[in-house]
């Protein structure tokens, strides 16, 4: 395994095999998105409690995973940079950046649109929020700091440093509905045991 991965260190072959996977991809996550969409907007049942207004749900929740996953594979990639030196795991750093930070800001922006008629209001300092917020000020600092030197080389390190030291800000993402009393609800979506919603709302 380790010898065919090894010619992909080389940016070019790298970007060869991206290239040739993108299509592919783009048309599974096009096909994705629509069916998601289309099933949870025109299928999924109403709340009994929140009727339609829940249904930003099949963003936000996504969204918020992702924004939480895209932070993991950057900062995956930030130690792999800072150990084996490889420019490719630095590229990905900072390709990941700016698609980290559109996520985060799409959940942070459906959950303000969520919160509003949930909570009367759209933005409370709450840990949930308030910690997801900083997500996105990792992912902001993450770009800010690669530009703001002229040296590549030390560039990619520091944000690579930076990426990894913001890792902490993870958990305290995931378990911070557990550890405060929030006005965030717990987890529903990845609880191990038994999930919090129904299927009918859950599969979408």
């Amino acid at each position: 395994m380790w010898k065919w991965l090894h010619p992909y260190a080389k940016a070019e072959r790298a970007y060869q095999l991206c290239n040739t996977l993108l299509p592919y991809f783009a048309v599974v996550t096009v096909v994705s998105m629509i069916v998601g969409w289309v099933w949870g907007l025109g299928f999924a049942p109403a709340d009994y409690q929140q009727k339609d207004s829940y249904r930003i749900i099949f963003i936000h929740v996504p969204s918020a995973i992702l924004s939480m996953g895209a932070y993991s594979s950057m900062a995956i990639a930030a130690i792999v940079a800072l150990v084996w030196q490889l420019r490719n795991a630095e590229l990905a750093v900072i390709a990941i950046a700016p698609v980290g930070a559109c996520i985060t800001a799409i959940a942070l922006i459906t959950g303000a649109a969520w919160g509003k008629p949930m909570w009367g209001a759209w933005w409370v300092w709450d840990a949930r929020l308030t910690s997801e917020l900083i997500l996105l000020f990792l992912y902001l600092g993450v770009l800010s700091l690669y530009h703001a030197f002229e040296d590549k080389k030390s560039a990619g390190r520091a944000a690579s440093i930076l990426a990894i030291v913001g890792v902490i800000n993870l958990p305290i993402i995931h378990y911070s509905v557990e550890w405060w009393n929030t006005l965030h609800q717990g987890a529903s979506i990845t609880k191990l045991d038994t999930k919090a919603i129904d299927p009918s709302m859950f599969w979408p």
